[in-house]
């Protein structure tokens, strides 16, 4: 059995690559606030009194582009975040260096075209729907890896 030190550490290339698309899918995260706030000043659309650039503005939630990248932030919320903690978790599991870096690549590579394709190039599905579950079964996947790793 391979010691936990020895697999959190950066000369493991599975550790080494879930924290780098750890710090990738954080600053997407991230991104998404100041997408946010670019789209509600495009749309004059604020939610709080105090943010009215102007006397003559309204608060307003309603804006359906400010709304769609909201949507899109929530979704990475509920989805990026497990990918979190059950990454870390596989990796403790001491998977197969090669699948756990395709796994890693595809759940950062699918969320970054999520947002692509819900938030800033919005396209017809599939292609939202394709990028959600290729991400969602790549965490699926380790989470039943962690799971047998610690049932058995």
């Amino acid at each position: 059995m391979v010691s936990p030190l020895e697999l959190l550490n950066l000369s493991n290339p599975v550790f080494k690559t879930y924290i780098f698309w750890v710090g990738v899918l954080v600053i997407k995260m991230l991104g998404m606030s100041l997408l946010t706030a670019i789209q509600r000043v495009k749309t004059k659309t604020f939610a709080n009194p105090e943010d009215l650039m102007s006397p003559k503005l309204k608060v307003k939630f309603d804006d359906p582009n400010v709304e769609r990248v909201r949507r899109a932030h929530r979704n990475d919320l509920e989805n990026i975040l497990p990918f979190f903690a059950i990454g870390f978790l596989y990796v403790l599991t001491n998977p197969s260096a090669g699948l756990a870096i395709t796994l890693f690549r595809a759940v950062g590579i699918a969320r970054i075209v999520h947002t692509i394709v819900y938030a800033v190039v919005v396209l017809p599905q599939p292609s939202r729907a394709l990028s959600f579950f290729v991400a969602l079964g790549a965490t699926i996947y380790m989470a039943l890896q962690v799971i047998v790793a610690g049932a058995f």
